[in-house]
């Protein structure tokens, strides 16, 4: 059989048999998951199996414990006695037990799983908790007994998955203007509107997934069925999602299924009494860099927690798709550390990881076996073929990936190079190169850049004036380049690197501070881990101007779908710093000169017609020099070998024309 990925990359000519290889992994596996059935969705279902479950009369409750010697469970209803309860053992490892009566616990209770290995009890947390919290008298991390399911089959409001997603990135911890923990309802009631107001399509909540250490992002997950305690009811995600959906913005998870936190006794990690429950033994279970656990992707019931863990946030909290973070990381048995991937070789070696190829698969095949409409999206820098290919096409199933590379771009280009030097040629070439009928999700900086130890774009390229210089009262020279420099990278990302667009919550409007989570190097302060959003309310000050933009550029690039029209370069001059190309009707004149405004200057079109400005960033309300007459009509003509007009194009500006419709006369009067 030969793929259509073979035909989009003649390269991958010499890789036929490897194509073949993770297809053929990937089926092998599936059948032998599905054992006849049709759907993989029949299999994702642990989550209505295990865990605590009510009954008529209380609660029946099983667990997964394959290595341990006896299974408890105990909690507030047994005041804490370890072995009071003791659990019966099934087939395959599984214990089940059912307390009911007088001996029921209640909704609102802790409750711990206690393991008996070698005569040691180890206590330890349910793996489908959907609620975790820590005891305040004894300072374990304890399941709090939630009813979660109970509305998985609530109504949901009438809602269409956008066409193109414009993707705003959130943290809900962070999402006050106070010096606090946010919750889900203030960031429903507060920061939602705002989302709305900018026009963005889609929400990305990061650190959704229970995570003992606040300042991991959430990238270090405990407790893979349990929304943050911290941020407030499971109740209160489910209202927010619901509120996004009635106004049209769909809702993606930023999975982490790549590792999960190496803490014994809060997570996964030798829950059972041994550390090869869902991790790889030895060295192969410990990621080197991030000091996490590593899964097991070949063992079934490894697949069954983490498919049926995907299944749990679409069915129960009617996420609309997901972020996999971390997934170079999982591609490869050495995770790509310090792999520069310079030839095709390094994607089909020994070094695959066929396991967890065929895991991604079967995720992308079961995210849109239940939402056929779902977004995936794949968090990999190492440009592996396929990724976001069909699977039948010799793909992976992703719909987009991250559009890693151009964030790198543009730090080393504001590091390293005098506006004078950027190579315009490298910019067009860096933002459009990417593998035929595969998409990408283009942006600027990504929330990593905002962290302490690096700086936002903005902050890079203003930094100290920052604090001093962005007061509609004061001319600064920098404050001025650094505006203009941060409008024009965003309508370039936007409208060329990708299918999608995506910026992190508060980015837009150029966040002057970074994120410094409460540890105990700052006093365990939330001063720095906090958005504040008055700045871009406050009419003296330019935030407001970068955020007006920030709204404009999207309504327009949503409102005639310019992610999705082909580019063509029309005009490439690295002296005069100016990159000009078409997208449909709508012609784009980039003049990145720091000095240089060009009188009369020449814009190649493709069609013959007259022209008006649609948007520029040199507009006053952008804060911008007001040096664009939005008003003027453009003929075009035969101008040297090409067809054009020309026009006053301003320094450090984009302005982007679109041919207007061509006049049609009035029909005459019946005689």
């Amino acid at each position: 059989m030969s793929y259509k990925i073979l035909r989009y990359d003649s390269y991958l000519a010499p890789y036929e048999s490897d194509i073949a290889l993770r297809v053929n992994h990937f089926l092998s596996k599936k059948e032998e998951l599905l054992k006849g059935a049709s759907e993989l969705s029949s299999f994702a279902d642990a989550y209505l199996y295990f865990g605590f479950h009510k009954t008529e009369n209380g609660f029946v409750y099983r667990e997964w414990a394959p290595g341990a010697d006896a299974v408890y469970v105990t909690g507030d209803f047994a005041g804490w006695d370890l072995t009071r309860y003791p659990m019966t053992r099934l087939e395959n490892g599984v214990y089940e037990i059912r307390l009911e009566g007088k001996d029921a616990p209640h909704f609102g209770e802790f409750v711990q799983t206690v393991i008996r290995k070698n005569g040691e009890y180890l206590r330890r947390v349910p793996l489908y908790a959907t609620r975790v919290e820590q005891d305040p008298h004894t300072f374990l991390w304890c399941a709090k007994l939630e009813d979660t399911l109970s509305d998985a089959d609530r109504e949901r409001p009438a809602f269409k998955m956008p066409e193109i997603p414009f993707i705003y990135e959130c943290h809900i911890g962070m999402a006050s203007e106070e010096g606090k923990v946010a919750s889900y309802d203030e960031f429903r009631e507060n920061v939602l509107p705002r989302v709305i107001s900018l026009g963005y399509n889609t929400i990305q909540l990061m650190a959704i997934m229970e995570h003992p250490y606040y300042a991991s992002f959430g990238y270090q997950v405990s407790n893979f069925y349990a929304p943050s305690s911290r941020f407030g009811e499971s109740a209160a995600l489910k209202r927010l999602i619901d509120e996004a959906h009635r106004n049209g913005i769909a809702v993606l998870l930023d999975v982490v299924h790549s590792h999960a936190v190496k803490n014994v006794g809060e997570g996964l990690n030798c829950f059972d009494g041994t550390d090869t429950q869902f991790f790889h033994p030895g060295a192969r279970g410990h990621h080197p860099a991030w000091d996490t656990k590593l899964f097991d992707y070949g063992k079934p019931e490894v697949l069954h927690f983490l498919l049926s863990n995907l299944a749990y946030w679409i069915k129960v909290f009617h996420f609309d798709g997901f972020r996999f973070d971390g997934v170079t990381s999982m591609l490869y048995h050495d995770h790509a550390l310090g792999t520069a991937f310079t030839n095709y070789d390094m994607y089909f070696s020994m070094n695959t990881d066929l396991d967890a190829i065929s895991y991604l698969m079967l995720a992308n095949e079961l995210v849109h076996e239940i939402k056929p409409d779902a977004i995936t999206v794949a968090e990999d820098m190492s440009g592996m073929p396929g990724t976001c290919l069909p699977i039948k096409d010799g793909g992976l199933g992703f719909d987009y990936r991250l559009a890693m590379g151009v964030p790198d771009l543009f730090i080393k280009l504001i590091k390293e190079y005098r506006d004078e030097d950027w190579d315009m040629g490298k910019l067009w070439y860096e933002l459009t190169n990417r593998r035929i009928a595969e998409k990408s999700i283009g942006y600027v900086e990504s929330h990593d850049q905002a962290l302490v130890g690096d700086k936002t774009v903005m902050f890079r390229l203003c930094d100290a004036e920052m604090y001093t210089a962005m007061s509609k009262s004061i001319q600064s020279p920098v404050i001025h380049r650094g505006m203009a420099l941060h409008k024009m990278l965003r309508l370039l990302t936007a409208s060329l690197a990708g299918e999608g667009y995506l910026t992190f919550m508060g980015n837009e409007f150029g966040h002057p501070e970074w994120i410094d989570f409460p540890r105990e190097g700052n006093g365990w302060s939330y001063h720095y881990c906090r958005r504040q959003w008055s700045l871009a309310d406050r009419e003296d000050l330019h935030y407001g101007e970068l955020r007006a933009f920030d709204a404009a550029m999207v309504a327009f690039l949503k409102k005639y779908k310019i992610p999705l029209k082909e580019k063509e370069q029309l005009w490439c001059h690295n002296q005069d710093k100016t990159l000009i190309y078409a997208a449909g009707d709508f012609i784009f004149a980039f003049n990145f000169h720091p000095t240089k405004s060009f009188e009369r200057y020449m814009i190649p079109v493709i069609k013959e017609g007259r022209y008006q400005v649609e948007l520029t960033s040199d507009d006053t309300a952008f804060g911008g020099d007001g040096r664009v007459d939005t008003r003027y009509v453009y003929q075009s003509s035969r101008l040297y070998l090409c067809e054009g007009f020309t026009c006053y194009l301003p320094s450090r500006s984009v302005t982007v024309f679109r041919k207007k419709k061509n006049r049609t006369a009035k029909p005459k009067a019946n005689p």
